[in-house]
């Protein structure tokens, strides 16, 4: 009985090695298709336009998600005027996270951070 499941198990194995290899093939066929489905000519002009539509970023840093403006400009550095810290202020005594008060006031959360840190918000970890 066990060795007929030890063998029921390697075939079980083995198919499922087959179908990997399968897809795997399909895969590439048609990811090799695409850049002539879209109308391009050739990988790179294809790649180009992908990282285009996707706005990526080229050379060191390229995995790092950066605001950007148009052209893929980074964004200018938000002002914290002393209306911006109050509203940062009211929004945490509303109970917002850090994270939602940075994305609606369109700031970065150290600065929301830094900001309670300076109205006194901020618990100290030591005990």
């Amino acid at each position: 009985m066990v060795i007929e499941v030890v063998k029921e198990l390697e075939a079980a194995k083995a198919k499922v090695i087959e179908l990997e290899h399968t897809l795997e093939k399909e895969l590439t066929q048609k990811l090799s298709r695409l850049p002539y489905e879209f109308g391009f000519d050739n990988l790179p002009a294809f790649i180009k336009a992908l990282r285009g539509a996707a706005g990526a970023r080229k050379g060191r840093g390229a995995a790092k998600a950066v605001k950007a403006g148009p052209a893929g400009k980074r964004a200018k550095r938000a002002r914290l005027t002393p209306e911006l810290k109050d509203e940062v202020k009211s929004l945490v005594h509303a109970g917002k996270t850090g994270a939602q008060i940075a994305r609606q006031l369109g700031i970065s959360v150290p600065s929301v951070q830094n900001i309670k840190k300076e109205f006194g918000l901020v618990k100290s970890r030591r005990k």
